[in-house]
């Protein structure tokens, strides 16, 4: 009796488990896509044809223009495997994330849920860099650490430069290791009491606080610590209130889940 013919997509898929996400592997640079990807024949692959592709932004964390001004055809490379594709059977690879040693390593003894400690490098709109302490010089970075926007504090703010600035200490906790992007992710609100937790007040209770934001569709008022709530506009009746002014409030609908709490005027 014949054997049935090996299903190909399944070989595939026992080829590709053999480069798990985050191992690092070695390889021979075999040529350059359209694109300025790098192709690499890996070691210990199937040797009819590179499988290997590193993204030409994932290539160094230098400025180039051309990916032959950084490597060249027949040079030893290693890079870190960022995933796999079934379609095309290739394997995604960063070189980028093992290029600096020092960096590589910190990022790999790193634990998430580590408490670390440091400085704040930079403040931009889209998140803050950390000078952590202990950490290599970052070749890109002004920092190693990052803080995202929602990570850096309970209360609302316009922008990361209303919770921290340049210069200032700051701890948290390590919430994500990303060898991607050379980075560690820092929390500042895991190491904070959760204002929910304080909120006292319930639907119906009527309490006041200091209106802490003005928007197009309405206010929003501290009901507690640092909880606050939104008045929509169509409630105000044409109410004209402005950022510090202190206003009574009803308590209408409180979302634990959603964390939002819906408010109206106590007159």
């Amino acid at each position: 009796m014949t054997e049935p013919a090996p299903d190909p997509l399944e070989l595939l898929r026992e080829r590709l488990a053999a480069f798990p996400d985050g191992e690092v592997r070695t390889g021979t640079v075999a040529g350059f896509g359209e694109r300025g990807d790098v192709l690499v024949q890996l070691d210990g692959d199937d040797p009819q044809a590179p499988t290997g592709t590193i993204p030409r932004h994932l290539l160094t964390w230098a400025a180039f223009e051309d990916p032959g001004e950084v490597v060249s055809i027949g040079q030893r490379i290693t890079a870190e495997v960022s995933g796999v594709d079934e379609r095309t059977g290739e394997v995604a690879l960063s070189a980028r994330a093992c290029e600096d040693e020092a960096l590589y390593r910190y990022l790999r003894r790193t634990r998430r849920g580590d408490v670390v400690t440091g400085t704040v490098a930079a403040v931009h709109n889209f998140g803050v860099f950390v000078r952590l302490d202990g950490e290599p010089a970052h070749p890109a970075y002004p920092g190693t650490g990052f803080i995202r926007v929602p990570d850096l504090t309970w209360s609302l703010i316009d922008h990361p430069g209303d919770a921290v600035r340049p210069g200032q200490r700051v701890t948290g906790e390590v919430v994500i290791i990303d060898t991607y992007q050379g980075e560690v992710v820092v929390s500042l609100k895991a190491l904070q009491e959760d204002p929910w937790d304080r909120l006292i007040a319930g639907t119906g209770d009527v309490v006041a606080g200091p209106v802490t934001k003005v928007v197009p569709f309405g206010v929003f008022v501290r009901v507690g610590e640092a909880a606050e709530g939104l008045v929509h506009e169509s409630d105000l009746d044409g109410q004209v209130v402005s950022e510090g002014q202190e206003l009574a409030v009803r308590i209408v609908e409180i979302d634990r889940v959603l964390r939002r709490i819906r408010l109206a005027p106590a007159g």
